[in-house]
């Protein structure tokens, strides 16, 4: 069941728990996927996929009207030996093979870009490094794909990293095949006017393991859909997420965790810091478990620390279950300020105030950036928090 404490003013926590087929909660959008924009009307903002995401932002992703152009991304990518790239079009059968676009936004840039980029780990290859996936825009308007596939009982790291400022709608299809585990990194830390709008899906094969970790700093608009189906039992997913929203920001993940096969496994956790005027974070979090999908052992959590009055948080966990033949179903939210008593502790053993409540944060994010696994990674992320910190102190 959900559970909220010490909600703040201009905050929202709220869940939902249905156990019939006929149940309807956010996971069932208001169209079906589709690759093709003319099958979803433009959103106005009533919409319930919609409601939270200031429309105007976007600069025109939403309804058409951003036309690719203006400096190009610069992209690098860097990869061990044995990994091919190449781009192909979009007649590709690995192209939208991991999941349709869900909102008119992917659909877009589905139908926009002009070469979808695919990576490729060969089945049995274990990478003793990182592939890194680095995307730096300049001002322009870019639709892009990109898709990351390993054969059977291949493991790879990923890391994409997005930097400059761009308005940017991309999709990202992950595909996974029977035994691969894969891990990915996806680091939004974007310029202040950056606009970044993206679908992930994950497509895991039979006893593959996913693993995914968000993490949000940048930004002016952030608005990402991480999403998992699985093609055969025994698979397993984790997402993990950190996001980090300041004065004016508007913060957005909406995952969906489709259980559709038997003896399949999802465990979420994401966590966010709100500081400034009007800094705004959304996460929703939907897990649908099929009728077909028995032995599902499923949890979800997300935790909410505002740092400043005038943040806000809109946390909406939902769980629908369609089979009583489960391992175990649950999920969690809450939002908060700082615990009276964590500050009270450190700050009677003679650590200032400030010190504190940095403390406190680094805490709080350090179970996620510990699941990355790459030092240099998450050093950098933890040294963003602290300048967020000493930012907001000054």
């Amino acid at each position: 069941m959900a559970e909220a404490q010490n909600i703040p003013a201009g905050s929202t926590t709220t869940g939902s728990l249905a156990v019939a087929a006929e149940s309807t909660v956010a996971t069932r959008m208001s169209a079906p996927p589709s690759y093709d924009v003319a099958d979803f009307p433009v959103p106005h903002g009533r919409e319930e996929e919609w409601r939270f995401t200031p429309l105007a932002r976007l600069k025109g992703l939403h309804d058409g009207s951003a036309e690719a152009g203006g400096p190009d991304l610069k992209i690098d990518i860097t990869a061990p030996e044995g990994v091919t790239h190449e781009l192909v079009d979009r007649a590709d059968p690995r192209v939208g093979k991991a999941g349709k676009p869900v909102d008119r936004v992917a659909a877009q840039a589905y139908s926009s870009f002009e070469k979808a980029s695919v990576i490729s780990v060969p089945k049995e290859a274990q990478l003793s490094e990182p592939i890194r996936i680095t995307v730096h825009g300049e001002g322009g308007t870019a639709y892009g794909h990109q898709v990351i596939e390993l054969g059977a009982f291949a493991e790879a790291v990923v890391v994409i990293d997005h930097t400059g400022d761009a308005v940017l709608a991309a999709n990202v299809d992950y595909l996974l095949g029977d035994g691969a585990k894969l891990t990915v990194v996806s680091v939004q830390d974007w310029d202040d006017h950056a606009v970044h709008a993206g679908q992930h899906n994950a497509l895991v094969g039979r006893d593959a393991s996913f693993k995914s970790v968000v993490v949000t700093f940048g930004g002016d608009l952030v608005r990402l859909h991480p999403r998992v189906s699985y093609a055969g039992p025994g698979g397993e997913a984790e997402f993990y997420g950190l996001y980090f929203t300041e004065q004016g920001q508007h913060h957005e993940h909406r995952l969906f965790v489709d259980h559709e096969a038997t003896n399949c496994r999802s465990h979420v956790v994401y966590k966010g810091a709100l500081q400034g005027d009007d800094a705004h974070a959304v996460w929703i979090g939907d897990v649908l478990i099929q009728a077909s999908a028995t032995g599902t052992d499923t949890y979800e959590l997300n935790r909410n620390l505002v740092l400043t009055d005038g943040a806000r948080v809109d946390s909406v966990p939902n769980l629908e279950i369609e089979t009583g033949e489960i391992v175990g179903a649950g999920h969690a939210s809450a939002t908060g300020r700082f615990d009276d008593e964590q500050l009270f502790y450190l700050m009677a053993r003679g650590i200032p105030a400030d010190e504190a409540r940095r403390l406190v944060v680094r805490g709080f994010f350090a179970e996620l950036v510990q699941q990355i696994g790459l030092p240099d990674v998450e050093e950098r992320l933890m040294s963003k928090i602290e300048a967020e910190l000493e930012a907001s102190a000054a």
